[in-house]
């Protein structure tokens, strides 16, 4: 089992008997790029930890629009709190976009920690907090240019490895705008 995820348990109080009890039920898993993990009004029946690869996680419209969540790569929970807390179906799909290797737990679990009030679930839910605030932040108090340089400057290893189009829907912007700032910024150069 990988040590990135007991590492990372132990880190957050887990004990060996704890650890050992999510290793046995902990399956691996290998996807290709451009797998579903869990469909947009699907309930999920897992939550995953990213050992490697990058999964996304998006909005699709009737109108066929898709508006991007998140991005989780190594060392990432995968979890829809939101189904979870309301126990009802994912408003979002989740799919690889890379080759990926990940761990798959039952929901199941999840009910477990917090019914106990486990440290893991209240750091995974710390977590999650944070990063919508942060992001509602990035969103509302950045211009495109501004957002698309945080990007750059926090995501470095992200920058390569995803394309314009996918970086242009985390940003909320199209690609064309994307093209555009690329195009100023290499003007300025």
């Amino acid at each position: 089992m990988s040590t990135l995820f007991t590492a990372q348990l132990a880190q957050h109080g887990f004990n060996t008997a704890d650890i050992d009890a999510l290793i046995s039920i902990a399956k691996p898993l290998q996807l290709p790029a451009r797998h579903i993990l869990v469909n947009q009004e699907e309930v999920a029946d897992s939550l995953y930890f990213v050992l490697d690869g990058i999964c996304h996680a998006c909005y699709l419209t009737e109108q066929g629009k898709q508006f991007s969540k998140e991005f989780y790569w190594e060392q990432d929970w995968i979890i829809g709190f939101e189904g979870l807390i309301r126990k009802q179906a994912s408003p979002y799909l989740v799919e690889t976009l890379t080759p990926t290797n990940l761990l798959c737990l039952p929901i199941a679990s999840l009910y477990q920690w917090r019914d106990q009030s486990h440290p893991l679930y209240i750091k995974l839910l710390e977590t999650q907090l944070m990063y919508k605030e942060n992001k509602e932040r990035f969103m509302l108090l950045h211009t495109p240019e501004e957002r698309n340089e945080i990007f750059c400057r926090n995501y470095p290893h992200l920058r390569e490895r995803l394309s314009d189009y996918q970086i242009a829907a985390y940003l909320g912007i199209t690609h064309i705008s994307l093209s555009r700032i690329k195009s100023r910024i290499k003007e300025k150069s």
